[in-house]
């Protein structure tokens, strides 16, 4: 089966993908995926949902980036995807004014660069932000497919869910802004 041609109206970029029940791929079972990019090129974007048993104030010290936020700051990083693990990814709601950002839109920014680490290290930094290492990437035509095959649903994204700390619960928000649950979901497909 082929995958459907990459129509520009229907971009997925600033939306959750919600990954189905019946997606059991190991990265990505559960998963919700904020997507930075969708074109004809394919698509991009990160995990936010998957803490990893790495906390920010580690990757500071790992860095020598003196870490003068509150004791309630601890903030897991997040496992972003499959693609490039070893590459630190921040997602924040700053205007790009570190290098190596890039404003997905009003209020929104991926910056990759050590100086934003610095930056929230030393409470200077964006008020709310995700840390993550790797990203997720489909090559043209293959996120479409993915669909095609009931791997994921998607929404509109929010800031709100985006930089929400209940990572488990993130599908559920994300399922509830469309009216259901994912209890209400099936693995099944077909007919009976």
């Amino acid at each position: 089966m082929t995958a459907p041609a990459f129509d520009s109206a229907n971009s997925l970029k600033d939306h959750f993908l919600i990954a189905m029940p019946n997606l059991r791929e190991p990265f990505f079972a559960n998963s919700v995926v904020y997507v930075m990019q969708h074109n004809e090129a394919g698509a991009f974007g990160l995990v936010v949902n998957h803490p990893m048993q790495i906390q920010l104030d580690a990757v500071f010290e790992q860095l020598g980036i003196k870490d003068l936020r509150p004791v309630s700051a601890l903030q897991s990083v997040l496992a972003g995807g499959p693609v490039e693990k070893e590459k630190g990814f921040v997602l924040h709601d700053a205007e790009p004014n570190w290098p190596s950002s890039m404003a997905l839109k009003p209020g929104l920014t991926l910056t990759t660069s050590k100086e934003i680490l610095e930056a929230i290290g030393h409470n200077d930094g964006p008020e709310h932000y995700l840390v993550a290492l790797g990203c997720s990437g489909w090559n043209p035509g293959q996120l479409e497919k993915e669909i095609t095959e009931n791997s994921w649903f998607t929404c509109p994204a929010s800031s709100e869910i985006l930089f929400s700390t209940d990572f488990a619960n993130k599908p559920n928000m994300a399922a509830a802004t469309l009216g259901f649950t994912m209890a209400q979901l099936t693995s099944d497909v077909g007919y009976s």
